[in-house]
Parts: structure tokens; C-alpha cells; sequence
């Protein structure tokens, strides 16, 4: 199945309630539930993304994801003991318009991207990003202010 494929893109509106004509995800595309997803007009997924959707993810207008992107809202417990036992809490993740993932991003559970960043490749996200900013690094941190 490729993107183009009326079957994929079926698919994805099944599993994506509202997803925007205007939106593209890449298969292959990795998520728990699909229905925590909102995604904006005009967002691109590349191939091979996963979304751990057990909170909202929220991706705004014109945002742009890169092939092997990581979004992850599920947070296990620190202490072993309640691991064990596969309890969970999830935190949602946004992302504002207009920003740009680069290649292999991970986006730990709770991080807010604001409008219009850069988030360089290979960088984890764990913290928040105020708008207009391009981050970098594991943890990503701001490394300059864009737009002015």
C-alpha cells in the first residue's frame, strides 16, 4: 500500500476520525488507538512513524513530521513495584502550526512544541519548546530563536 493507494488512505480515515483531506501519513504508521490523534490541514507524516496515543496528540496546520519520528504519551512509574503490575499514566503531546520534525525526533509524554519550530534530527524532545524556536540534542534544547 503505498499513499496514493484510495485503500491506505481509507485506512487512515478510519483510524484517524477527522483526518483532514489536506494531511498525509506514510505508511508504515504505528499507533495504539488512532483516535488520539488530531491532526491539522496540511500535516505531512513520513514513513515509519510511531504514535503512543494513549493521551491526545494534537499536530497543528502545515506541520512536518520526518521518517522515523517517536511520539510517546504513555509514562510508566519510576518504582518497580507498580510497573510490575503495568500500571501507566499517559500526558498529551502538542505540536504547534507550522513546525518541522526532523528525522528520528522522539517526543517524551507531556511536551508542548510551540508554533513554528525546528526540532533537529535525532533529538529528544523532553521538555517543553516555546514558539519559534529550534531545538536540538538529547535532551533537545533551544539553540537559537527563529523568526526574527
Amino acid at each position: 500500500m503505498t499513499i496514493y493507494s484510495p485503500d491506505y488512505r481509507e485506512v487512515i480515515e478510519d483510524l484517524i476520525p477527522g483526518f483532514p483531506q489536506s494531511a498525509t501519513i506514510c505508511p508504515p504508521f504505528h499507533c495504539d488507538h488512532g483516535h488520539g490523534i488530531v491532526a491539522g490541514e496540511g500535516v505531512f507524516v513520513n514513513y515509519n512513524c510511531t504514535f503512543l496515543d494513549g493521551a491526545l496528540i494534537r499536530i497543528g496546520r502545515n506541520t512536518l513530521i520526518g521518517p522515523h519520528c517517536q511520539l510517546y504519551t504513555p509514562q510508566h512509574p519510576m518504582d518497580y513495584v507498580p510497573r510490575r503490575k503495568q500500571q501507566e499514566t499517559a500526558y498529551p503531546i502538542t505540536i504547534g502550526d507550522d513546525c518541522w520534525l526532523g528525522g528520528g525526533v522522539i517526543v517524551c509524554p507531556g511536551v508542548t512544541i510551540g508554533n513554528r519550530c525546528i526540532i533537529a534530527a535525532g533529538s529528544v524532545v523532553t521538555r517543553d519548546i516555546p514558539d519559534d524556536s529550534l531545538a536540538a540534542g538529547n535532551p533537545a534544547v533551544v539553540k537559537r530563536r527563529l523568526n526574527g
